[in-house]
């Protein structure tokens, strides 16, 4: 039996664990060529600048798409067409049109496209399904980590309204987990909060309340902006109990579960996708509203190291994400004059 071939396209960067992780499975794949569009120097599979070459020339069974948001519909398309199955990084598409020809080509080319929200292999889920919480009312997020001002000039694209910010990217699995978690979709009510400490065109720090017309609201407090780190807990209200989970470790109630299936391995299985495109149509549906929503809010912070600090934000954020409130609810934020 011959050993399927992967392609991992977006090669540098975060394509590096990526590689790291084809690399660890051994013998169950062969990595037959790179794409990056910066080009590789000294490496010794083929690297193309151009995926199409990279897909005509190898044709390969498997592709891993590590690109930047912006890209990944053409190329997602151009690789299902070329007979290719998908391990495509998130977010997978920026709009709904976009979800929908994505899905539409999937139908038509009867491949597969799981979504890298890792945290959906996670033992945690069932889990926390199995605690018997009743129905679910309130899952709340708060989160509150550091990026230096590195941060948001480590690519092109970093900072750029419609493919980042701290909802859409580095949230974005705690985010996805919520919905997740509530099977919340559309239609909702979504009450948003955006701020930025710096000269970007997203939010650094953000608050959001989802009511959706069935299923329990999901508030979500988060910044990258703060000296003291919250990890991205995560907490389930029902009518008979109250649980737990922190992100990205795989814990609940303090307890870490092991077991977390790799995304990769579960595609490469024939086995149902964990996340299926279609699964991850709820986050699409609601970052296009946050990365539509009016500019981000300046505030003032203090230096610290390479960039600026909110003092207090975590205490900010642990208590809106406790009271199922907004950032402008529960404190004054230093709004810039």
């Amino acid at each position: 039996m011959s050993v399927p071939t992967i392609a991992l396209i977006g090669a540098s960067g975060h394509g590096r664990r990526h590689r790291q992780h084809i690399e660890d499975l051994g013998d169950r794949v062969r990595l037959v060529a790179l794409g990056d569009v910066q080009g590789l120097p000294g490496e010794e599979l083929p690297v193309y600048t151009d995926h199409r070459r990279l897909l005509a020339e190898h044709k390969p069974d498997y592709v891993v798409i590590c690109t930047p948001p912006h890209t990944h519909l053409p190329i997602a398309l151009d690789a299902v067409h070329a007979g290719a199955d998908l391990l495509l990084e998130k977010p997978p598409v920026l709009d709904l049109d976009a979800h929908e020809r994505l899905s539409a080509a999937l139908t038509a080319t009867g491949r597969r496209c799981q979504v890298g929200f890792q945290a959906l292999g996670s033992p945690t889920l069932p889990a926390l399904a199995a605690l018997g919480l009743g129905r679910l009312t309130h899952i709340a997020v708060a989160g509150a980590w550091w990026r230096p001002a590195t941060y948001w000039t480590r690519s092109p694209w970093s900072g750029r309204r419609a493919v980042d910010g701290a909802l859409v990217n580095p949230f974005a699995h705690a985010l996805m987990q919520a919905l997740a978690i509530g099977d919340v979709r559309p239609p909702w009510t979504l009450e948003l909060e955006r701020f930025r400490t710096r000269d970007i065109e997203v939010e650094d720090t953000a608050a959001l309340r989802l009511t959706p017309v069935d299923g329990p609201v999901i508030t979500v407090a988060v910044t990258l902006a703060s000296t003291e780190f919250i990890a991205g807990d995560i907490t389930v209200t029902g009518a008979d109990g109250a649980a737990h989970v922190v992100y990205p470790t795989d814990r609940l109630d303090g307890v870490e579960l092991p077991g977390r299936v790799g995304l990769l391995e579960n595609l490469l299985s024939g086995d149902p996708l964990l996340v299926p495109l279609s699964r991850t149509a709820p986050f699409t549906a609601l970052a296009a509203q946050i990365m539509a929503a009016p500019d981000p809010v300046p505030l003032t912070g203090v230096a610290h190291d390479d960039g600026v600090a909110i003092p207090g934000i975590a205490d900010l954020v642990r208590t809106a994400a406790a009271r199922h409130a907004l950032l402008s609810e529960v404190g004054d934020l230093p709004c810039a004059s």
